[in-house]
């Protein structure tokens, strides 16, 4: 089982994949997001997107700056104001 995942920005589709986990920091703290967490919607503070393609797998971290994060029933999607490289 797997959470469908969704980086955006204004540009541009940054990543859209099939993981295990993504770790948000949200602006109330951070908060993770497996398959059928329940429905919720956050804003994002600056930080380090953290996903985790499988279970027990290192994170690979994606720099963010503000914007809404998203889980519904088809997954979680991040709308992030800037993405750095």
């Amino acid at each position: 089982m797997a959470l469908q995942f969704e980086l955006v920005t204004p540009e541009r589709l940054v990543r859209s994949e099939a993981v295990h986990m993504v770790v948000v920091p949200g602006s109330e703290g951070e908060f993770g997001v497996l398959e059928g967490h329940a429905p919720l919607m956050s804003t994002v503070r600056d930080g380090l997107v953290s996903i985790y393609k499988t279970e027990g797998s290192q994170p690979e971290t994606i720099a963010v700056e503000g914007g809404f994060a998203e889980v519904n029933e088809k997954g979680l999607t991040i709308l992030a104001e800037r993405v750095s490289a």
